[in-house]
């Protein structure tokens, strides 16, 4: 699935990502977040959730990119305890130049949408540092909510909120 977006007079388009993209991922992880995960990590992913697994890329390069997988767990959401198939967004960054260009939402979109068609996901989860108010802003827009605090969640202690979406 291929498409283009445009926002704010900025051209980008959004596309399931290819292991070509894997070394670009990799350093747009790096560059953009405290928490990273070996090689492997994203080739797994990329074999078993490549549905759900977006770049986001400006004149053909990948400046964002979305990477998820799908699990079973108990509901965020019903009043029953209930094991249900759930989205589960790993790890979503854009390089710092390209942000607030609409990237990150539409990647979000793209994911959530793969999630629930091809995989039958009925809701997605991530976390998200107390401290990243614009990642905690652009996921409210998309529908998330906090659902629990996750006490000294991170390496360096930081605590991180639950966030979850029904599809």
């Amino acid at each position: 699935m291929e498409f283009a977006e445009f926002n704010k007079g900025s051209p980008f388009t959004i596309r399931n990502a290819r292991m070509e993209d894997i070394e670009q991922i990799i350093h747009i992880n790096k560059d953009s977040l405290p928490e990273n995960y070996p090689h492997y990590f994203f080739i797994e992913h990329l074999k078993e959730y490549g549905l759900a697994f977006f770049v986001g890329l400006v004149n053909y390069n990948v400046v964002g990119y979305v990477m998820p997988r799908i699990e079973w767990g108990f509901s965020n959401f019903k009043q029953i305890p209930s094991i249900v198939k759930k989205g589960h967004i790993v790890s979503i960054a854009v390089e710092q130049h390209y942000r607030k260009m609409g990237i990150g939402s539409a990647l979000l979109r793209e994911s959530m949408k793969a999630m629930k068609e091809n995989y039958k996901a009925e809701e997605v989860y991530l976390e998200v540092r107390v401290s990243n108010e614009v990642a905690i802003n652009m996921y409210r827009k998309n529908g998330y909510k906090e659902v629990k605090l996750l006490k000294g969640y991170y390496a360096d202690g930081e605590d991180a909120y639950l966030m979850a979406c029904q599809l």
